[in-house]
C-alpha cells in the first residue's frame, strides 16, 4: 500500500513542477533604437527607428506606436510613421516592439521622441487665423496680429499641398481693418481626390521678431461656392417655376439650395430649401447639364415677385455645410401696376382736400356772422343821429356871422 502513494505523490509533484513551468512569463522585447524625428514640408512630421537588437529569429517584428494620451494608436510593420499636424505644440511619439499584432503580447519598453514648437514668444504669434476655399478656384486666409507684435510687421504666409513641388509664398497681402489676409490660387487638386489631402499654412515675419504659426485645412472643410445664376422664370398652373445655374467646379449633388421670393404686394420674404431637384418641366429648354429646377407653390402671378438663389456645400460631399454662398443677382417676374391711376390721384387728391377747406371756411365764416351778429356802436350811432344837425346848425350860425349888416 505504501509504493502506490509513494507513485501518486511522485506523479503529482511531476505534474505541478510541468504547470509552474508553462506558467513562467516570457521575456519582453527589447526596445527599438536610433528613433529619431524631422519635419518635411511645412508641417509634415517623420518618426523614423531601427529594428531592437538581439530579436529572436523566430519573430515577426510589428511596431505599436501612439502619440500623447495614448492618441492615435497603430500597430503596423514599418519602422517609420509620419504625420500632418501643425507644430504650435510639443508633439511626441511613442514607439515599442512586439512579435505580434496584439498589443497586450509582451511588447517593449516604449521609446519616446518629441518635437518641439517653434522658438518666439507665442504672444507674438498671429492669432484667429482661418481659410477658405473660395468656389475651388483659390483659397483666402485671414488673420490678427498677436498680442506682442508690433504693429509695422511684415507678414509672409507660405503654404503646400501634395500638388506642388516645393513651398509656395503667397504675394497677395492685404488689410482690411485690423484684420490681415492673403489669397493664393488652388485649383490643381480639384481633379483628384481632394478628400485626402490638404493645405498646411504657416504665418511668420520677414524679420523673425514673431514666432511663426501653424495651420491646417482640409480640402473638405472651409469651401465657399459662388453665387448661382439664374436663368429662367416663368408661371404654370399658379405656380412660380425658377430655373439657375450651378457654379462652375460643382456636382448638383454635392450642393444644397435656398431659394428666396419677395412678393411686393404682400411685402412678405419667403425661403425656400431646397436639397436636390431636377428639370423636368417642358418650358426649360436648351443645355441643362448644371442646371437646377425648382417649383415655388402658391405664388400671385399679378404681383411682382423677386426671386434670389444661394448655395452652399453639404455632407455628401464636403465635412463643411455652414458657408453659404452670397445672394445671387436677383429676377422678377409679374405684372406692374398701372402707375398712371397713382399718379392722377396723387393729384386731384389735393386739390379735392384743398377746395373742401375753403368751402368749409367760407361756410364757418358765413355761419359765425349767423349765430354771433355784431353789436351796435353807441357812439356811431349817436354821432349819426345828432351829427347831421349840428352840421346844420353850426352852417346857419356861420352864414349869419358872415352877412352883411342890414341886411
Amino acid at each position: 500500500m505504501e509504493r502506490p502513494a509513494r507513485l501518486c505523490g511522485l506523479w503529482a509533484l511531476l505534474l505541478c513542477a510541468r504547470g509552474g513551468g508553462g506558467a513562467a512569463p516570457t521575456e519582453s522585447q527589447p526596445p527599438v533604437t536610433n528613433l529619431s524625428v524631422s519635419v518635411e514640408n511645412l508641417c509634415t512630421v517623420i518618426w523614423t527607428w531601427n529594428p531592437p537588437e538581439g530579436v529572436s529569429p523566430n519573430c515577426s517584428l510589428w511596431y505599436f506606436s501612439h502619440f500623447g494620451n495614448k492618441q492615435d494608436k497603430k500597430i503596423a510593420p514599418e519602422t517609420h510613421r509620419s504625420k500632418e499636424v501643425p507644430l504650435n505644440e510639443r508633439i511626441c511619439l511613442q514607439v515599442g516592439s512586439q512579435c505580434s499584432t496584439n498589443e497586450s503580447d509582451n511588447p517593449s519598453i516604449l521609446v519616446e521622441k518629441c518635437i518641439s514648437p517653434p522658438e518666439g514668444d507665442p504672444e507674438s504669434a498671429v492669432t484667429e487665423l482661418q481659410c477658405v476655399w473660395h468656389n475651388l478656384s483659390y483659397m483666402k486666409c485671414t488673420w490678427l496680429p498677436g498680442k506682442n507684435a508690433s504693429p509695422d510687421t511684415n507678414y509672409t504666409l507660405y503654404y503646400w499641398h501634395s500638388s506642388l513641388g516645393k513651398i509656395l509664398q503667397c504675394e497677395d497681402i492685404y488689410r482690411e481693418g485690423q484684420h490681415i489676409g492673403c489669397s493664393f490660387a488652388l485649383t490643381e487638386v480639384k481633379d483628384s481626390i481632394f478628400e485626402q489631402h490638404s493645405v498646411q499654412i504657416m504665418v511668420k515675419d520677414n524679420a523673425g521678431k514673431i514666432r511663426p504659426f501653424f495651420n491646417i485645412v482640409p480640402l473638405t472643410s472651409h469651401v465657399k461656392p459662388d453665387p448661382p445664376h439664374i436663368k429662367k422664370l416663368f408661371f404654370q398652373n399658379g405656380d412660380l417655376y425658377v430655373q439657375w445655374k450651378n457654379p462652375q467646379n460643382f456636382y448638383s449633388r454635392c450642393l444644397s439650395y435656398q431659394v428666396e421670393v419677395n412678393n411686393s404686394q404682400t411685402e412678405t420674404r419667403d425661403i425656400f430649401s431646397v436639397e436636390e431637384a431636377k428639370c423636368q418641366n417642358p418650358e426649360f429648354e436648351g443645355d441643362l447639364e448644371g442646371t437646377i429646377c425648382f417649383m415655388v407653390p402658391g405664388v400671385l402671378p399679378d404681383t411682382v415677385n423677386t426671386v434670389r438663389i444661394r448655395v452652399k456645400t453639404n455632407k455628401l460631399c464636403y465635412e463643411d455645410d455652414k458657408l453659404w454662398s452670397n445672394w445671387s443677382q436677383a429676377m422678377s417676374i409679374g405684372k406692374k401696376a398701372d402707375p398712371t391711376f397713382y399718379i392722377a390721384m396723387l393729384l386731384i387728391i389735393p386739390v379735392i382736400v384743398a377746395g373742401a377747406i375753403i368751402v368749409l371756411l367760407l361756410y364757418l365764416k358765413r355761419l359765425k356772422i349767423i349765430m354771433f351778429p355784431p353789436i351796435p356802436d353807441p357812439g356811431k350811432i349817436f354821432k349819426e343821429m345828432f351829427g347831421d344837425q349840428n352840421d346844420d346848425t353850426l352852417h346857419g350860425l356861420t352864414s349869419r356871422a358872415m352877412s352883411p349888416p342890414g341886411i
